[in-house]
């Protein structure tokens, strides 16, 4: 039997020690292992990697301390836009969605792209439009409404002014969700589920849902979720290029997330970081920034959850 392993993030940015209470610092720690442990015994029980990662997201959408799902950040007009992307890299089959309102798991709906249609990206009213023809039920605006994400809108709202989630200098939430995978049979999986920016007008997508950019899995390589600014990373093309690295330059995993990170992404300026996994069971979550949510897990024992560089 193969090595397995999982690892699964909630964001990165200024996540600087002393900044965050001792008791929200448990609730995320718990949080990323609660995630990380589901979708590993997915893993253990024989289940698929692409199940693994749909698993482990929709518990990180159900948090309201991420940016994803139930926590999602407040647009310009005070709504919640939200963007998921899956990828299968046995068979390169990806689905996602873009624009989307009231969806309790955009990670599910995204799976339901790739598994229940031709096609592999919606958006907007068309996606809505397939998540009605397939009776999702919508959640009420109340169901994302929350009182931290709520200020850091009022803080910027009716101006000209963004708010990447990670980039916020003091006690606060944070960031766009992701996991990848390995499964026993050496497939490896990845899915990505964000909220977007605070303040973000005219339908801005960054770099989550789209393939290749802020996700991407293939079984001859690896899977990748990113997590950053959002822009630079779509600019780098970041995902396939950890994986056009280990493919054509023959790199490592650990060698090819560490040169997109901390060399080529730094070099357009951006920040953030990735966690990536290949057919091996191997694990890498490098990021240029003072912190990332992380977690991981693989079958040689080996775990991990951590917030700072440690």
């Amino acid at each position: 039997m193969k090595t397995y392993s999982i690892a699964i993030h909630g964001g990165a940015g200024t996540l600087v020690k002393g900044l965050m209470t001792e008791a929200l610092e448990a609730e995320y720690r718990n949080a990323l292992k609660v995630a990380r442990d589901t979708g590993f015994e997915v893993l253990k029980n024989g289940g698929s990697a692409t199940d693994a990662v749909e698993v482990a997201v929709k518990l990180l959408e159900d948090s309201p301390l991420f940016n994803a799902g139930k926590g999602s950040v407040f647009t310009a007009e005070g709504t919640h836009e939200m963007d998921a992307a899956i990828m299968d890299g046995e068979t390169l089959n990806a689905g996602a969605v873009s624009l989307i309102t009231g969806i309790k798991n955009p990670v599910s709906l995204a799976r339901d792209v790739m598994d229940k249609s031709y096609h592999v990206f919606l958006a907007g009213e068309g996606a809505m439009k397939f998540a009605n023809d397939l009776g999702y039920e919508l959640e009420s605006p109340d169901y994302f409404y929350d009182e931290v994400r709520y200020q850091q809108w009022q803080g910027i709202k009716d101006s000209d002014t963004f708010q990447l989630d990670h980039s916020v200098k003091k006690e606060g939430k944070f960031g766009t969700v992701g996991a990848v995978a390995c499964d026993q049979n050496g497939n490896i999986a990845a899915a990505t589920s964000t909220g977007g920016m605070t303040n973000k007008k005219w339908g801005r997508v960054g770099d989550s849902p789209m393939i290749g950019v802020g996700n991407y899995a293939n079984n001859k390589t690896c899977a990748v979720s990113c997590t950053g600014s959002g822009e630079f990373f779509i600019r780098g093309v970041v995902a396939y290029d950890v994986s056009c690295l280990m493919e054509h330059k023959g790199l490592s995993l650990e060698a090819a997330t560490e040169e997109v990170i901390h060399h080529r992404i730094l070099e357009i300026n951006g920040d953030g970081g990735l966690i990536a996994v290949d057919s091996d069971g191997n694990i890498a979550m490098p990021f240029n920034t003072e912190g990332m949510y992380r977690a991981s897990k693989s079958s040689k024992e080996k775990e991990e959850i951590s917030i700072y560089k440690d």
